[in-house]
């Protein structure tokens, strides 16, 4: 009994994290009405309209994405699957039932990108993410934009 209502106010794994004054972006309104979103830093631009991406200068520094897969469930990464998609246990940073969050891509040289990817139960479906990035971009903050996909919450303001 103690050790539920324990857990009950402990934060949630996938709880979204949004750092102050980052700008939120929202996946594309031909595909879901909104339903999931990820934050960017507030120097990054959004990348054409409703796309559901930003990016830092240009596609090729770096580019968030973010999806919404309605009426897919959400289920943790088997073993299996992640052996086919060659994601090395060092660099599958999550994987409970609230989030998985992984480095599917690292780079080898200052011009070759990194790339984490994640994926949070939404609404009524799955929210996807991904973040490409150049070495010269803080693994810090692709972290960060990573772990604020979410699904969107009541509309507060300050989008675009």
């Amino acid at each position: 009994m103690v050790l539920t209502l324990i857990l009950l106010f402990l934060p949630s794994v996938s709880a979204q994290v949004v750092p102050a004054g980052w700008k939120i972006v929202k996946d594309s309104k031909n595909d879901s009405k909104n339903a999931c979103q990820i934050a960017v830093p507030p120097d990054w631009s959004q990348y054409g309209d409703n796309s559901g991406a930003a990016v830092f200068h240009d596609v090729s520094t770096a580019i968030a994405v973010v999806t919404s897969q309605p009426g897919q469930a959400f289920r943790p990464l088997p073993e299996s699957l992640q052996k086919v998609l060659d994601i090395r246990k060092e660099k599958m940073f999550e994987n409970p039932a609230e989030r998985i969050f992984y480095q599917d891509k690292t780079s080898e040289n200052r011009e070759d990108p990194n790339a984490y990817s994640v994926s949070v139960p939404g609404k009524a479906g799955t929210c996807s993410g991904r973040v490409t990035f150049l070495p010269s971009i803080s693994e810090d903050v692709a972290r960060k934009i990573a772990l604020s996909l979410g699904p969107v919450p009541e509309p507060r303001g300050g989008t675009f």
